[in-house]
């Protein structure tokens, strides 16, 4: 029997986040973005409705210029004014039961020992529903925001979040034995020191010394999401994710690249089953395919496009603001996002694609429109492709999530691609993958045990 999907609601703490323009819509409530009500409201409705997690996208940088300079940004709201989805997950956790909650940061946001303690400090507040989206940060603004000169070359970044999480790895599964924590009251030993041990990380860009001040959460590791399609970022995903969103054209492209991604986790000693792929799509849902279809002409109508190039073009580093729709985008050497521009030629196949298929690639490609029924049909297309869930993207907060939960969900329910009730209790990964923790065979499990034979006293 073939599983279900597995749903993901894909937001951020921010106006507009994907589909531009729309917090200008009277139907969303984007413009309560700094209201944690809006937030907590979502998180019970998702929780309640079937979706296995909320994800949060963010930025800590403005995205490259647009028309020379970065004004358009901030009149427009794109990504800009937002808010640090770390803190608001604590609200969530405590107003909900199942929902996992998912947040993304790169390494050079936060030295490593200090967000391994914040990390597990939120596993034990939401009791093991903890997921972090590992990226590098592509925004050169951001980058400056932390007291570099400018973006960081692509692959370089990538070694460093290889450093990065293999501190983190040390800290989260080696530096607490299992059975470390006692809290014997009658003994007044609350914890052995023979089972908790430094960790003594020497490398190119950190130095640190542990161990560990937090007890060893319920996942210990968070779930560990991740989103390059770069071949780098693939190499990393294959290594290091359990999680991988993606946005590919179609389904046979989807294909493709799991196949791939799978071969290479195979490589590197993992099971091909060991990494779920999230496609994001969003839905224009209708009673029949004659009202679904005027809703997307509604939509379009309501979808800023410059904001759609100036998200995508500024993400790979290049300013787009003076072409022309028609302007073809010819091969680009980019230390941003080399993703887009790999989704952009395989959605254009035999020919050059252009600016107008960049604002497509955003706002249409991963679009499906019609009766439940038939958005049904297509989701099967993709889980037969290798999908295992689904990144649902909004149009407007909370409308385009209740929709896909009243409307859409009870047939595909039906139809087995997706759950009945809430699953296997317990932590986020058990309800993915059955387990707590973390398998053999991913690297962070050498740290286990790895640091017993030296004294605690070091």
């Amino acid at each position: 029997m073939t599983k279900p999907l597995s749903f993901s609601a894909f937001v951020m703490n921010t106006p507009s986040h994907i589909l531009h323009g729309m917090w200008r819509d009277q139907e969303g409530h984007q413009l309560n973005f700094n209201d944690v009500n809006l937030w907590v409201s979502l998180a019970k409705r998702l929780d309640e409705g079937g979706f296995d997690v909320i994800f949060f996208a963010d930025v800590v940088g403005l995205y490259n210029d647009f028309r020379g300079g970065w004004d358009f940004h901030i009149e427009n709201g794109l990504q800009v004014p937002s808010n640090d989805p770390m803190v608001l997950l604590s609200a969530l956790a405590v107003n909900t039961k199942h929902l996992g909650l998912a947040f993304t940061a790169a390494p050079v946001q936060e030295p490593p020992f200090n967000f391994a303690r914040r990390v597990s400090t939120l596993d034990h507040i939401t009791k093991g529903r903890i997921a972090w989206n590992m990226v590098t940060s592509y925004s050169a603004n951001a980058f400056r925001n932390f007291g570099y000169d400018g973006l960081v070359p692509h692959d370089e970044r990538y070694e460093w979040l290889d450093e990065y999480v293999d501190v983190l790895y040390k800290l989260w599964e080696g530096s607490w034995d299992e059975g470390a924590l006692l809290q014997d009251r009658e003994s007044g030993i609350h914890a052995d020191p023979a089972k908790v041990h430094k960790i003594h990380h020497v490398g190119k860009r950190y130095k640190v010394e542990g161990p560990h001040l937090v007890a060893p959460s319920p996942q210990r590791t968070p779930l560990l999401f991740q989103a390059g399609s770069s071949p780098t970022g693939r190499d990393f995903s294959a290594r290091n994710a359990e999680a991988i969103f993606i946005g590919a054209p179609d389904p046979e492209n989807a294909r493709k690249l799991i196949d791939e991604t799978r071969r290479l986790a195979v490589e590197n000693g993992r099971k091909s089953e060991d990494i779920h792929f999230y496609q994001g799509l969003y839905f224009v849902v209708g009673k029949t395919e004659e009202e679904a279809r005027q809703k997307e002409y509604e939509l379009e109508n309501k979808i800023d496009f410059d904001m759609m190039i100036a998200h995508s073009a500024g993400g790979m580093g290049i300013d787009l603001g003076n072409a022309t729709l028609d302007t073809p985008l010819e091969d680009i050497k980019t230390e941003g996002i080399r993703s887009t521009y790999e989704w952009l030629k395989q959605s254009t196949p035999g020919r050059t694609p252009t600016v107008r298929d960049l604002a497509r690639l955003r706002s249409k490609t991963n679009r499906i429109v019609g009766t439940p029924e038939m958005i049904a049909d297509q989701l099967e297309l993709w889980r037969d492709a290798g999908v295992d869930g689904i990144n649902v993207i909004n149009a407007t907060i909370p409308g385009s999530y209740e929709e896909f939960i009243d409307q859409v969900m009870p047939v595909l329910r039906k139809r087995g691609l997706a759950r009945n009730g809430y699953g296997k209790p317990g932590t986020l990964r058990r309800k993915l993958f059955g387990t707590d923790r973390l398998n053999e065979r991913h690297p962070a499990a050498k740290y286990r045990g790895a640091f017993a034979e030296k004294s605690p006293v070091n």
